[in-house]
């Protein structure tokens, strides 16, 4: 008999005929023989009950683990463990219930053969007794449909699974009921009512809700679906990109290339800016190979390959894998959000030195995630302000301790170089002043908010007015740029839609903006001030003000410039205008004292940031 011993099923067989004894109707006894083994096997029903609970509990955790790491599948499976591993939980535990069921269905069955009236075959004897079969397809379908509905784990599943398993269930009770004896067929009918009436009792005693937190739950579904239908573009972009080839070809490159000590990422073109001076520095001074990866196939550093300098084009979808096979000794990123999103730090090399490169000086705590730079190793910070934020929400929140290295910014030092090499070109002095409205593109920005307001009050000065639209505004607000351009077309202003040229940012005297980050960038590079218009301010992390280091993009503001509210555009613009371009405040002697106030090694922030890097290979590599 396999598995089944005779002692089982003698003991089923004791059940049976106990039940027969007390009422004396064989179908009577398989119904009072069905509702006792639930009774019997109730502990097991609570046991399933409680664990499909926490399966599901498990699920938002779960669902955000594959969002994280989708595609991923050696990823997936290891946090998967570790989530598992915590939670005590064994999927094979699952399996249990169902060996029981058919373990017990065998015994039944020879029960039933040995000691019942109930033994004949519907299909070999046929009239009524073929209605049995039809009886365990229709509660077993009643069964599943109940399941699918109030089934703490049943429910979670997707539409195919859900009628997969039901149409299995009903063929196998339809071939139950046609193969076995009338006897098993009506135990299974009887076992399949039971169990609906069973999950109802359960759901109300050990109710799910209680435990579940379905919010979390949707809102994890919804970020896996996000993530499929990310990678799945990316994957069909993947497809149609002509660079295909040289992007699988680098990528074997890159990974089969040895003794990689240094990578630097770029997510696109324009990107390398920031990381100039550092890479020059250091081919200047050593041999070290610079390993340069690119997410953008036409980026301009594959112009610049050397023996020094190595540049790969590795597409957004393959560097999540990527990043978590990386070998090399320090890795060094523009890219924030390192561990919290797509890009994971190494699950090969656990010592890789992860150095983040700010784009700017504005404020991290302000414009970046809460988390965004957590899982750094080391932070170049570009001054004072943003050094003393990131070691006080260290301080704060009890984070592991980062390397803060004074550095500076790259793109100020370069800004700089290119104003006083545009300045040594001029001939002749223009006495007439030039504002520049350059604005950010966020939301109710001042080309959405008052620039009709500023226009209609800056064209009755005498000063030159140029409008310079951040470029995505342009794409995707092309015609409203038109409509202001015919509307002052007649008065001295000029819109600009050309961006391949700096030239009119470096040039103007004034620059009008309202929380934009090329403000600081253009007053310590040319040493002019800057009228702010507080529109309303981007915020990614609302909980900013935990902290009492006040953000540099708010506490700057006043200091190299003037800010007023767009309510008070027509009252108020021509006068700071003038205040701003005469007062000694705003001189280019008290814009320098600030550069050195609040930016670290002004025009040597390559050399500060090569220094560190290299000394930090010398330590590692003891080259």
């Amino acid at each position: 008999m396999g598995v089944i011993t005779d002692a089982v099923v003698n003991g089923l067989l004791w059940l049976i005929n106990l039940c027969y004894g007390f009422c004396g109707n064989y179908w009577a006894a398989i119904f009072i023989f069905t509702f006792l083994t639930k009774v019997i096997l109730l502990p097991l029903s609570v046991w399933v009950q409680k664990n499909s609970i926490k399966t599901v509990r498990m699920s938002p955790e779960m669902n955000r683990i594959k969002a994280a790491y989708f595609g991923n599948q050696d990823a997936i499976s290891e946090e998967q463990y570790k989530l598992f591993k915590r939670e005590k939980y064994s999927p094979f535990a699952d399996l249990v219930p169902l060996f029981v069921q058919l373990a017990l269905l065998m015994g039944v069955v020879e029960a039933v053969k040995r000691g019942t009236d109930l033994t004949d075959i519907p299909v070999q004897t046929g009239g009524i007794t073929l209605l049995i079969p039809l009886f365990a397809a229709l509660s077993a379908f009643f069964m599943c449909y109940v399941q699918n509905r109030a089934n703490v784990l049943q429910s979670e599943q997707g539409r195919v699974n859900q009628y997969g398993t039901m149409a299995f269930s009903v063929g196998l009770s339809l071939y139950l009921g046609c193969f076995v004896s009338i006897g098993v067929g009506f135990y299974w009918s009887c076992s399949n009512i039971l169990s609906v009436v069973q999950l109802i009792l359960l759901n109300i005693w050990i109710n799910p809700k209680n435990y579940i937190d379905y919010e979390a739950l949707e809102e994890s579904k919804e970020a896996l679906q996000k993530a499929k239908a990310f990678m799945s573009a990316k994957q069909k972009e993947d497809r149609s990109n002509p660079y295909r080839a040289k992007g699988k070809a680098d990528y074997k490159r890159f990974l089969k290339t040895q003794d990689k000590k240094i990578v630097f990422y770029s997510e696109k073109n324009g990107f390398y800016k920031y990381y100039k001076n550092i890479i020059e520095e250091m081919i200047r001074r050593t041999n070290i190979v610079i390993h340069y990866i690119t997410s953008d196939p036409e980026d301009e550093v594959f112009g610049l390959e050397s023996e020094q300098f190595k540049p790969y084009y590795i597409n957004e979808n393959r560097m999540i894998v990527l990043m978590m096979k990386m070998e090399t000794k320090i890795m060094v990123m523009t890219t924030p959000d390192l561990e919290n999103f797509q890009l994971k730090r190494s699950y090969v090399k656990k010592d890789i030195e992860y150095i983040y490169v700010p784009h700017d000086v504005n404020s991290a705590n302000l414009s970046f995630h809460k988390n965004a730079l957590d899982h750094f190793d080391t932070i170049f910070t570009s001054g004072p302000k943003n050094k003393a934020e990131i070691a006080e929400r260290e301080e704060k929140f009890g984070l592991p301790k980062k390397r803060l290295i004074e550095w500076g910014s790259s793109v100020i030092d370069n800004m700089t170089v290119s104003y006083g090499e545009m300045l040594s070109e001029e001939t002749g002095q223009n006495s007439r002043k030039t504002v520049l409205i350059a604005p950010s593109w966020q939301k109710d920005n001042i080309l959405d908010s008052c620039i009709e307001q500023m226009l209609d009050r800056l064209v009755q000065t005498p000063h030159k007015i140029i409008v310079r639209p951040h470029p995505q505004y342009v794409r995707h607000f092309g015609a409203r740029i038109d409509a202001l351009a015919e509307k002052y077309g007649t008065h001295d202003v000029t819109f600009q839609k050309d961006f391949s040229s700096n030239r009119t940012v470096y040039m103007a005297d004034l620059l009008v903006t309202d929380w934009s980050s090329i403000a600081f960038e253009y007053s310590f590079s040319t040493l002019k001030p800057v009228l702010f218009v507080d529109t309303p301010m981007k915020i990614l992390n609302p909980d900013y003000q935990e902290l009492e280091t006040v953000p540099i993009d708010i506490e700057l503001r006043d200091r190299v410039g003037i800010s007023i509210v767009p309510g008070k555009i027509e009252e108020e613009i021509v006068s700071v205008v003038d205040k701003l371009l005469a007062d000694e405040q705003f001189s280019r002697d008290s814009m320098r004292k600030l550069r050195e106030e609040y930016i670290y090694n002004n025009g040597g922030s390559g050399k500060a940031g090569a220094k560190y890097i290299i000394d930090q290979l010398v330590k590692r590599t003891g080259a």
